[in-house]
């Protein structure tokens, strides 16, 4: 498996400078976790960049020097999510994965996606407020990094099943991307046991469609 391509989120990032010492990088990381404390807490309108330096413990002339403004802020939380999603993804797409049998597997791959949205709550409402905030052109751009997911998963069913075609595999690939991602989006609009249900019968879905075309033991 590759290593993510950061093409698109640079394209997405408006940083005004990345930080290269490991001072510099906490110091962006208190502030994007400020930042998104109070984007879920008050929401994105509220919330001024004076706010933010202040739950962050920096001054407003540091934030300053990475962010030019709150908007810049929230583009790079979404960087962060995507890039830990992304690199979730290809741990759990290694060699070995392609020997697991089938029903494992997609306990395992929906599960990387599921846990992500537990790790990190906030996300669905930063998510929300970026596509309420940015341009067209930008939301392509975050559209890149799920199309970096079904390329890795379109090879990954090539190299568990090599007599298919590769576009068949693509196409594969795309479904269950879409899938998985608007059924687990929609779980979180729930409550507990809502998402429980809605993760079981995303499962048992894919298995249903992937045995079609993958074998179940290797």
């Amino acid at each position: 498996m590759s290593q993510p391509n950061s093409s698109s989120s640079s394209k997405l990032n408006q940083m005004r400078r990345q930080p290269k010492q490991a001072r510099s990088q906490e110091r962006v990381k208190q502030i994007l976790d400020g930042a998104e404390q109070l984007f879920v807490e008050v929401g994105y309108d509220s919330t001024t960049t004076r706010a933010i330096a202040a739950r962050a413990g920096v001054s407003v002339g540091s934030l300053y020097q990475f962010f030019p403004d709150k908007e810049a802020i929230l583009k790079a939380l979404a960087i962060r999510y995507m890039q830990t999603q992304y690199q979730r993804f290809l741990d759990l797409h290694t060699p070995d994965a392609v020997t697991l049998p089938l029903r494992s597997y997609v306990d395992q791959m929906i599960d990387v996606f599921d846990q992500f949205y537990t790790d990190y709550p906030g996300s669905r409402a930063i998510f929300e407020q970026l596509l309420d905030t940015i341009t067209w052109s930008a939301i392509e751009k975050i559209d890149d990094f799920e199309y970096q997911v079904i390329d890795e998963l379109a090879r990954f069913f090539h190299a568990r099943q090599p007599t298919l075609a590769m576009t068949k595999c693509e196409r594969m690939a795309m479904i269950i991307t879409k899938t998985v991602t608007e059924l687990l989006w929609l779980s979180l609009s729930g409550d507990q046991d809502f998402r429980q249900e809605l993760v079981v019968e995303t499962k048992l879905l894919i298995l249903s469609y992937l045995q079609q075309y993958l074998d179940n033991e290797l």
